[in-house]
């Protein structure tokens, strides 16, 4: 397997993984890259590694540039073990010393036995030859010991978990694969990974602005080269929680009530002009759905009653949002019930927990909602479409 020089004498030397299908909880039917990166000089430095089970592709990419013993020094950017499995094997190849973050010394002191470890600190430089290699620690992006190391003559920024998406691909760069796909994973992959995260996003912006970065080398998904400040400004849209006049209706149903309940609060949120995407959970991904969440205005969430709580892929979604915690967004409880309630009292509590402006009334029908209670149903769109446009 051979290397790819992204910049002079810097080569992504990663693995590709087309079959892993779920990933932190969510689905990534596209597949995902570990990205590591090979720094060939008067010191070879390897910048991150692998997952475990893929350590001898990358071996092999490195192979194909330099003897892997000829490894000077290794940098984790990131504990988490689809970057950092790979880290005993490649020292022990190769006898490289590992840099991390003090907090991620501490994490790899939890995971890994027998590792030779060095901490740095924010901020520090190192020079490998004729060129200098910065750490600029970035916590909470989106694990305590995460940073960012940057290449400062050549421009190039590793952002570790920052930027990236979950595409199997065998083109590296953003300009060489399709613009809608790149979006649209790089959105879900903020939804569901970085979305609690916003004020660290916004914080780390500030930190590396002045920053002169041709190449966003990122450890999942493709490099970005071209067009940085498409991905740049999307992150800066999505910290700052904006949103547009959208509005995701997100329900399950037992016998039908739930979903002509959800069909005819659609219809009222359209009537209004505002852009709306229901989705029946029993059809619909968790994470696909968070996906359309991140750039909507409201969420409105129904439910039948079984056994006095929430059906059950409804409380899914409802405590996995709950622990992204979606900001400045408008909240809506609705459902049926039959001899007894309880579905949306439990989906309010969990979506005022979330963080959700839920000043609208809860609204429940008994079993299956008649002509008039359709009609109710749709003023209640009506009245949530008028709260997006703000009228």
């Amino acid at each position: 397997m051979k290397a790819v020089e992204i910049t002079k004498d810097v080569y992504w030397v990663g693995a590709i993984d087309w079959n892993v299908r779920n990933f932190h909880g969510y689905t990534t039917p596209r597949g995902s890259t570990y990205n590591a990166y090979l720094i060939r000089g008067d010191t070879n430095v390897l910048i991150d590694t692998v997952k475990k089970p893929f350590f001898e592709q990358m071996v092999s990419r490195i192979r194909s540039v330099i003897d892997p013993k000829d490894v000077g020094l290794i940098v984790s950017n990131h504990v988490e073990m689809d970057h950092s499995s790979s880290l005993p094997m490649a020292q022990g190849l190769t006898g490289a010393k590992i840099l991390a973050s003090k907090k991620g010394i501490e994490g790899l002191g939890f995971h890994y036995d027998n590792i030779v470890m060095e901490a740095v600190v924010d901020g520090h430089e190192l020079r490998i030859g004729d060129r200098t290699v910065r750490f600029i620690e970035t916590p909470m992006l989106h694990w305590p010991d995460s940073m960012f190391t940057y290449l400062v003559e050549d421009k190039v920024l590793f952002s570790m978990d920052g930027f990236g998406q979950h595409l199997a691909t065998t083109e590296r760069f953003d300009d060489q694969v399709d613009q809608d796909i790149l979006m649209f994973e790089a959105a879900k992959y903020y939804a569901n990974i970085l979305l609690p995260f916003g004020a660290q996003v916004l914080k780390t912006f500030e930190k590396v602005k002045g920053l002169d970065i041709n190449i966003l080398a990122t450890s999942h998904g493709i490099i970005w080269r071209k067009d940085l400040g498409k991905i740049i400004n999307a992150y800066l849209s999505w910290a700052k929680g904006e949103s547009k006049e959208k509005a995701v209706v997100v329900y399950d149903t037992m016998w039908g009530s739930t979903q002509i309940m959800a069909e005819a609060i659609a219809d009222g949120i359209a009537s209004e002009g505002v852009e709306v995407r229901p989705y029946r959970l029993t059809n619909s991904d968790r994470s696909e759905v968070m996906k359309e969440v991140l750039d909507a205005r409201a969420v409105v969430v129904g439910s039948p009653t079984l056994n006095n709580g929430m059906f059950p892929s409804v409380a899914d979604f409802v405590i996995y949002m709950r622990g992204l915690r979606p900001k400045g967004k408008i909240g809506a409880a609705f459902g049926s019930y039959g001899w007894g309630g309880g579905a949306v009292k439990a989906m309010r509590e969990n979506m005022e927990k979330t963080g959700l402006d839920m000043t609208l009334e809860d609204l429940e029908m008994r079993y299956v909602p008649k002509e008039d209670e359709k009609i109710k149903c749709f003023e209640y769109g009506r009245a949530i479409g008028r709260k997006i446009k703000g009228s």
